[in-house]
């Protein structure tokens, strides 16, 4: 059957297939193929697909002794991946319960499921979720560890806030990143920015409210070997600014729907020239201009503000994107 593959010529192709499976997006029940010169590495999420490589529909043949969630339901159901915990997001308990039940029993390497019980909420950002099926060895069936383009993310889902869904947004942002720089993301959580970036060689201040997430984010500065870059801090980056003001070469400032109440701190962290990857949830009618005017208030004329990139993140809401400005202060003299 026609899946998405992306497409890489075979002396490429293992290279290419570990990207895909360190940010988790091979698709586990079809084969990769090699035919008329070409690899095809089927993918579960086409759209995460990092820019630079061809996704195309292609004919792969299922893998013959896996099977699948859907063999067993006898429909797709609808899931992320975190680790080895399933999440879903279905609103009737004997659905869930359905599909958790075939998520175990199928071949896939799940053991847990969860499903959400709420929205995200509070200064945390956290959520309440459902365990559907407790496989965890110690008992933690929220707690787990992701890992992306080559970083592993200790994190309790229960405790402290992270999309799966954004590893490509972030991994596109750490390709930016040089050595040398010295990077400040003011609303860190357990490091999917930061660690990244200091494995690329950048010195780094993580700073979050949440001290479980600055907890988590020590621990995989530990895990992906760069506790020396890293620099984790909690508390409120309004308080923190005065100690790193004119610090940063580069800010991170992932806190959509309230980024714009701490453009003013950012404007204090920010170095003689800095980029500042500003995220911002606004209706598709006008989505980037909101927060671009917002920089310019806060920088202007302190700063020349020039945009580099306006990108949609991706789909927020009905006739909301979630996107992201990525800005260049320069000081005027």
């Amino acid at each position: 059957m026609d899946v998405p593959c992306v497409r890489v010529r075979p002396s490429e192709g293992e290279a290419i297939r570990r990207e895909l499976a360190d940010a988790d997006l091979i698709a586990e029940e079809f084969e990769i193929t090699v035919s008329d010169g070409w690899l095809y590495v089927p993918v579960a999420r086409p759209e995460a697909v990092p820019p630079g490589l061809e996704v195309v529909d292609y004919d792969a043949p299922e893998r013959e002794t896996q099977t699948t969630p859907a063999d067993i339901l006898g429909f797709e159901p609808s899931y992320e991946r975190l680790g080895e915990v399933a999440l879903l997001d279905e609103d009737d308990p004997e659905r869930a319960a359905e599909i958790a039940r075939a998520i175990v029993d199928s071949d896939l390497p799940l053991e847990t499921v969860l499903n959400k019980r709420s929205k995200i909420k509070g200064e945390t950002r956290v959520r309440e979720w459902a365990v559907l099926v407790d496989g965890s060895a110690d008992g933690r069936p929220t707690e787990t560890v992701h890992r992306e383009y080559g970083c592993e993310f200790a994190l309790d889902l229960a405790e402290v806030y992270f999309s799966p869904r954004l590893a490509t947004e972030r991994h596109r942002v750490a390709a930016q990143v040089a050595a040398g720089e010295r990077a400040l993301d003011m609303f860190a959580g357990v490091g999917p920015f930061v660690i990244p970036f200091a494995k690329r060689g950048a010195e780094c201040v993580g700073v979050d409210v949440n001290e479980r997430a600055i907890e988590y984010l020590r621990e995989n500065a530990r895990r992906n070997g760069v506790e020396d870059g890293v620099t984790a801090i909690c508390g409120d980056v309004r308080t923190v600014a005065a100690e790193y003001s004119g610090w940063a070469d580069r800010l991170v400032m992932n806190l959509p729907h309230s980024a714009d109440a701490f453009l003013e701190t950012a404007v204090t962290l920010a170095g003689a020239s800095c980029v500042l990857h500003y995220y911002d949830i606004q209706h598709e009618d006008d989505p980037f201009g909101p927060g671009e005017r917002a920089i310019r208030a806060a920088a202007e004329p302190e700063y020349e503000v020039s945009v580099e990139t306006r990108r949609t993140v991706r789909s927020y809401a009905p006739h909301e994107l979630n996107v992201c400005l990525d800005v260049r202060l320069e000081r005027r003299e």
